[in-house]
């Protein structure tokens, strides 16, 4: 009996938790920007165009640490490398042997990425809204404060205080849809990760 009676006391101790993340996007959201100096994980996007033309699907692997620092890998259908090195944007495309890079400051600004990347205090970034529950997440629109940030407005999905999903509009009617399918917090990350040199016999953009 003693048994059962803890069993349920936690089971009742978790709904709780579980009750007190689910009416609170933004909540979760400050928590994870908050609580979250570095991660990886892999992730898959679908790309739904205006036109209505075939949705595009990618799938890669990421890594981040606060402020500035990530790597960004496409590796499925196509090879594609995002590098922040802290002061820039390395973006180079491997099938056409070209490398652009620009000004990290200026590439983040109030764009979605500043989420993963940007300093602790989202709320500069960003206007923030609950945006309800659904598909068992509990979802924040998040609307840029910067005019010229590229997108209209994002929704990210959080559960448990962890980011899952995030949904963007750009200024094209294009939308964006990000699934988290790890996303694994930890300490720091090898610093090496965010560090890339153009290689030999590829055009350089932007330099």
């Amino acid at each position: 009996m003693k048994l059962l009676r803890g069993c349920a006391m936690a089971l009742l101790s978790a709904v709780a938790v579980s009750t007190a993340w689910a009416g609170d996007g933004v909540a979760q959201l400050r928590q994870f920007v908050a609580a979250t100096p570095a991660a990886e994980g892999e992730f898959e996007q679908v790309v739904h165009s205006a036109s209505g033309r075939r949705p595009q699907h990618a799938a890669g692997s990421f890594a981040f640490a606060r402020p500035g620092l990530f790597r960004w890998v496409y590796e499925q259908p196509y090879r594609q490398l995002l590098v922040g090195d802290g002061e820039r944007l390395w973006s180079w495309d491997v099938d056409l042997a070209q490398v652009t890079v620009r000004a990290l400051g200026d590439a983040l600004g109030s764009t979605p990425a500043a989420v993963l990347v940007g300093g602790s205090d989202i709320d500069s970034a960003f206007e923030l809204a609950e945006g309800g529950q659904s598909e068992g997440l509990s979802w924040v629109v998040a609307r840029p404060r910067q005019a010229d940030s590229g997108f209209e407005s994002m929704r990210l999905g959080l559960s448990g205080g962890q980011l899952r999903r995030m949904e963007m509009r750009d200024s094209f009617g294009q939308n964006t849809v990000i699934v988290f399918t790890r996303l694994q917090v930890v300490e720091a990350v090898d610093k090496s990760l965010f560090r890339f040199t153009p290689p030999p016999g590829v055009d350089v953009i932007g330099q």
